[in-house]
């Protein structure tokens, strides 16, 4: 047949869908990176999570709690009543609808070029960690778990004052010792899941914020290098 330039072959439509298909490719390659984030409430989360965000561009915070007080407070979620009722006893919403929240969130966030995710305040017992491995499961590369350890007494003076200016409903004393009890009993099997894995990360959050930060900042070096 001689010599022929096979490059050459393609026809126009396929020069057009050249560049789209070898897009794709590269998104299927890039899986997001996860790294949980878990603490008692009013453990600093909130606060250490922005930081990240603040000093690496390519983390992003996304927090269960914040998806959840959004989705209960848009009027035309189906869920919405559902999920205020269930914050204010201080218990875990269904797993199906916190995980479908934290998706769509990642994904509106992957669209912009974050590429490291924190997911805060989730998973919270061990029946949301089946559901994630269900729905994101390989979809995303979970790095562990990041834990942040405080005393209740400090807690909960850290929660009343933020609750005197938060209009959170669950910022009051009767919802905070509910939420402890809740934290403790659900999600210390998950923590004590991850260590049997050497996927947890601990830090002292008794100190003041920027104390906390060093020891943050070391961890996600080592997770992600620069």
């Amino acid at each position: 047949f001689g010599s022929r330039d096979f490059g050459s072959s393609r026809s126009p439509l396929q020069f057009a869908y050249f560049p789209i298909l070898q897009g794709l490719s590269t998104m299927a390659e890039t899986k997001p990176k996860v790294l949980f984030v878990l603490g008692g409430p009013g453990a600093g989360k909130g606060t250490q999570c922005g930081k990240i965000c603040e000093t690496y561009p390519n983390w992003s915070h996304v927090s269960a709690g914040d998806c959840l007080r959004a989705e209960r407070n848009n009027p035309e979620s189906k869920d919405g009543e559902l999920i205020n009722n269930i914050i204010k006893e201080g218990k875990i919403v269904p797993s199906e609808i916190t995980v479908k929240l934290l998706d769509k969130a990642m994904h509106a966030q992957m669209a912009e070029g974050k590429t490291c995710f924190l997911i805060d305040g989730f998973p919270r017992n061990l029946e949301n960690d089946e559901v994630w491995k269900k729905v994101v499961g390989d979809s995303a590369d979970l790095l562990g778990v990041l834990v942040y350890n405080a005393d209740e007494a400090e807690m909960e003076k850290r929660l009343l004052g933020r609750g005197a200016t938060s209009g959170r409903v669950d910022d009051n004393l009767e919802s905070i010792r509910k939420r402890f009890k809740t934290h403790e009993a659900e999600t210390k099997p998950i923590v004590d899941t991850y260590k049997g894995k050497n996927m947890v990360f601990e830090v002292d959050a008794m100190p003041a914020p920027e104390v906390v930060w060093e020891s943050t900042k070391e961890i996600i070096t080592k997770l992600v290098p620069e």
